[in-house]
């Protein structure tokens, strides 16, 4: 586990703009990726995570001219999810500069995908992307979707990340659907269920609203915090957020 909290903005693309709804939905133009991406590294983002949250739906590649402009302005770890598919989009994604890579839709439909890039790429690169809504129904309690979120499946979301990283993911990007866009706070049950089950590092996502809602997500075993529409609206920035943590005693790069 790393040993300082990360703090990372994403960036929820479609159509090469930065967009953000609530729970995935009524998606509103927040603005120039790159710009935005440049704004927050300066700002001192640990990293900064890139999903193209329409590329799955519409079935096509990551956009990629995009990825390599924000990698271009940036000089943090940058995460890019979105319509991978198999090796070699990994292997040309990583060469128009990200770092890691976010999979979800296409690791669930062929599970032998995170092995794949593991293997070739190594586990440090693979980020398993987990878009997750309560089910009753689930023996957790939790299932995983698919397609940004629209499509539920009936796949456990803890039996799914257990296997996820028994085949190689090195990290988790958890991400609450119910949570998403609400800035009610994330999914704390979620986090702490998520975290006993793996011993890869976890990166909660949905729901920041407040300064306050941070902390507690690192005290139920996150060890990453990812926020979007609260750094695009400028109601905080990332400073502000390390500097919350670090007054709960987390410790934070400054």
């Amino acid at each position: 586990m790393t040993l300082a909290t990360r703090v990372i903005p994403c960036l929820d693309v479609a159509g090469g703009r930065v967009v953000k709804g609530v729970n995935f939905q009524n998606l509103r133009d927040q603005g120039d990726p790159v710009e935005l991406a440049a704004n927050y590294a300066a700002q001192g983002a640990d990293e900064i995570t890139f999903l193209d949250v329409t590329a799955t739906v519409d079935g096509r590649a990551t956009t990629y001219d995009v990825v390599t402009r924000t990698a271009e302005q940036v000089f943090v770890p940058l995460t890019v999810g979105g319509g991978v598919r198999s090796a070699e989009d990994v292997a040309r994604l990583l060469g128009c500069g990200a770092d890691k890579i976010g999979v979800n839709s296409a690791a669930i439909a062929r599970p032998e995908l995170i092995g794949e890039i593991a293997d070739r790429f190594g586990a440090q690169v693979v980020v398993l992307s987990l878009d997750i809504t309560r089910d009753a129904a689930a023996p957790s309690g939790f299932v995983v979707t698919t397609h940004g979120g629209r499509t539920k499946t009936e796949l456990d979301a803890l039996a799914w990340a257990t296997d996820a990283i028994n085949r190689g993911a090195g990290e988790l990007l958890v991400n609450s659907i119910d949570a998403d866009g609400t800035r009610d706070g994330f999914d704390l049950e979620l986090i702490r269920a998520i975290r006993a089950i793996s011993h890869v590092p976890v990166i909660a996502s949905g729901g920041a609203g407040a300064l306050e809602h941070f902390a507690p997500a690192v005290h139920a075993g996150a060890d990453a915090v990812l926020a979007a529409s609260v750094f695009h609206t400028g109601a905080f920035t990332i400073d502000q957020v390390k500097l919350a943590l670090a007054d709960e005693g987390i410790e934070v790069r400054r």
